[in-house]
């Protein structure tokens, strides 16, 4: 499985680890029982502690993504993948209007506001 980790990031590595995860099931590349790399598989391939990944695969449990068998490994978990689109959209949602309450408590006007989304979008 390719996790590309950016360590100059802001977003925390188990986080990281987590949203590739949560892509790849929601696009379907990864699938109800699919077996996700041992913690210490992923963590030497990714040059990052155990810790780390155990982590990531700790909440992907808790949200209901994966299911850790112990002594057998962590799986995918049966996926809604609307719903889990759906929150997802409501995440960027959320945080794309956090962003805008800032740049307003910041003095910017919304067509400011709109020139930078639209200069993020060229990337």
């Amino acid at each position: 499985m390719k996790i590309i980790i950016n360590s100059s990031s802001m977003v925390p590595i188990y986080e990281q680890i987590m949203d590739q995860i949560k892509a790849k099931i929601t696009a379907g590349d990864l699938k109800e029982n699919d077996a996700l790399p041992s913690v210490r598989t992923l963590a030497k391939e990714l040059k990052i502690s155990a810790l780390t990944v155990k982590k990531a695969y700790d909440n992907l449990e808790q949200e209901g993504y994966t299911v850790t068998v112990h002594g057998k490994g962590t799986y995918v978990a049966a996926a809604n993948t609307e719903r889990m689109k759906e929150e997802q959209r409501r995440e960027v949602e959320t945080d794309l209007d956090n962003a805008v309450q800032k740049g307003r408590r910041c003095g910017l006007t919304d067509e400011e506001i709109r020139e930078l989304f639209e200069l993020i979008m060229e990337d």
